[in-house]
């Protein structure tokens, strides 16, 4: 299976046609300037290409009312004064002869997409679209938006695909009320918003957008919206927002499919965000919801305003929806205080809805965006490629999910109680756990002892005992000797103490004779614990240990 890129041409039709400052930068150069750098990175030719269809007024129907799309539907004949008479009704919104026709075909785009990922015809993927679709409401266009193409999707794959548990991601740097408003109350879909809101004095100055509007009725918890008070968050303050709030509810929630309404005017440069984070970052956020719903992830283009951290940022995407490598992060990855302050709004306003909140809520975030009194940078830790495992979902004999496990059931809250252990396992394999206490930890052999060392690196005195060190160092001449013996066990007291989680990361000094066979038995040490990758970076002259079985586990350069 491969990666599904829905497209028409067709959607570049619509422009505006009169002066209006605020509405401009919607324009159809969004998506031929994204389009224009996909194919030249080779990446659209890599995609299963789609073409778009209309979405029937019927699919309309699973979200709007139907006087709301014949009202749309008759803009088809409207002259340029009527259609500016009729935008100036709505907020921040134009109208074009083509604009019935282009939005059709962006809410049936994301149903293609839908379609080809349940129906197993491949993995994942994007619909490249415009009009963006997630601040529409049943009645009512909205900020640039006409139809909710994410919103409709996700009502198509409850009833044409019986899925009872759909995540909506939602990183546009805007709040997507309109998701919010359609799925308030419906505990089947979990919506997760992250926008600038800056005390609500950002657009769409709503007090719903707010962390503690977690929803209605049988849907409360099932609301989750991160406010960014702050300009300026990036790399790391979206990477705290996902492993410290997204993660932990959505692997609890365990879902079916994941919904991506991809706004790129969250990332760097973009004029309505004034956020930092570099396209780089996308890559990465990608690749954390590919654990989510078996990889079963459809991104869908909402905003994103600066032509180049657009495309960019479409790139980014589309390399991890295809499973290249994500490219490193760039920055410090320390978030800013008023992310955290945010992202702690949240966990307190949701703890109630959520056990695996409830696990961490009674350590609190520290000043680096660690749970806990540890003062870390994040880190990304994630196992790319894997989808954890939860306890399956029951299945009827269709092999669909039972309805009688809905979300907020007695059934589904016992059953939620038996994956406590195994979440809190993939909590630990994504940081979510406070990080070792020692940071550098040095471990150096009598001769070396007088090295200057920097304050927060200990100096690491245990070792290994001599009956355990003597025994790794049986097969190997080269250990033999009084000071490599010494060194060895060194080594395997400090492989010890970052295998237990007591330090992060080490350094050992070893004789240069002896230094191939500390190698091998470090090796062999670490996968003797449970290691399952391993990766041994050799720079300079040294070979790989001889009689090491490469059993997959094993990566060496």
């Amino acid at each position: 299976m491969g990666t599904a890129l829905v497209y028409h041409e067709d959607m570049t039709a619509a422009r505006l046609l009169w002066d209006d400052p605020e509405c401009e930068i919607e324009c159809p150069e969004r998506l031929t300037t994204a389009l224009e750098r996909l194919q030249q990175r080779g990446l659209e030719q890599r995609c299963l290409r789609l073409a778009a269809r209309e979405a029937s007024e019927a699919e309309l129907g699973l979200v709007h009312s139907p006087e709301y799309v014949a009202l749309l539907q008759g803009t088809q004949a409207l002259g340029t004064g009527e259609l500016q008479t009729l935008s100036g009704q709505y907020d921040a919104v134009y109208f074009h002869p083509s604009t019935f026709h282009c939005a059709r075909l962006a809410a049936g785009a994301a149903l293609q997409l839908v379609d080809a990922v349940l129906a197993g015809a491949v993995r994942n993927g994007l619909a490249l679209v415009r009009p963006p679709g997630h601040h529409s409401q049943r009645a009512a266009a909205n900020g640039f938006c006409v139809f909710n193409n994410v919103a409709i999707a996700a009502k198509h794959a409850q009833r044409q695909h019986g899925l009872h548990r759909i995540l909506i991601v939602d990183w546009d740097v805007h709040h997507g009320q309109g998701i919010q408003y359609i799925f308030e109350d419906d505990p089947s879909v979990l919506y997760f918003s992250w926008h600038r809101y800056e005390h609500g004095r950002f657009w769409p100055y709503l007090r719903e957008s707010d962390a503690d509007a977690v929803g209605q009725g049988p849907g409360l918890g099932f609301t989750v919206n991160l406010p960014w008070n702050q300009v300026g968050m990036g790399n790391a303050d979206y990477v705290a927002a996902f492993l410290h709030v997204l993660l932990p509810v959505a692997f609890e929630f365990n879902p079916e499919l994941v919904l991506v309404s991809a706004g790129f005017d969250s990332a760097i440069g973009d004029p309505e965000g004034q956020m930092q984070a570099t396209p780089e970052c996308f890559a990465h956020l990608t690749q954390l919801l590919q654990m989510l719903a078996g990889g079963r992830v459809c991104a869908v283009l909402e905003g994103g305003y600066h032509l180049e951290s657009l495309s960019q940022s479409v790139c980014m995407m589309v390399q991890a929806l295809l499973g290249d490598p994500a490219p490193p992060l760039s920055g410090p990855m320390v978030p800013h205080a008023s992310a955290l302050e945010s992202i702690e709004s949240v966990r307190v306003a949701q703890a109630p809805h959520w056990m695996s909140l409830q696990q961490q809520g009674q350590r609190g975030l520290g000043r680096d965006g660690a749970s806990g009194s540890h003062a870390v940078a994040v880190t990304l830790n994630h196992p790319l490629g894997v989808a954890p495992v939860l306890s399956p979902s029951p299945r009827s004999p269709e092999g669909r999910p039972s309805p009688l496990l809905l979300p907020g059931g007695p059934e589904f809250k016992a059953a939620a109680t038996q994956d406590v252990a195994a979440l809190s396992s993939l909590l630990d394999q994504l940081r979510l756990n406070p990080t070792p206490p020692v940071r550098t930890a040095v471990a150096l052999t009598a001769p070396d002892a007088a090295l200057a060392l920097p304050s927060d690196v200990l100096c690491e005195e245990g070792s290994a005992p001599q009956e355990e060190t003597q025994a790794w160092a049986r097969p190997h001449e080269a250990l033999a000797q009084d000071r490599a013996l010494t060194a060895l066990g060194k080594v395997l007291y400090l492989l010890d103490r970052i295998l237990d989680g007591q330090v992060s990361s080490g350094i050992a000094v070893t004789p240069a004779s002896a230094a191939a066979a500390t190698l091998d038995v470090a090796i062999r040490c670490g996968l003797s614990h449970g290691a399952q990758r391993l990766l041994c970076l050799a720079v300079g002259q040294l070979d790989r240990p001889p009689d090491l079985t490469d059993d997959g586990r094993l990566e060496g350069f």
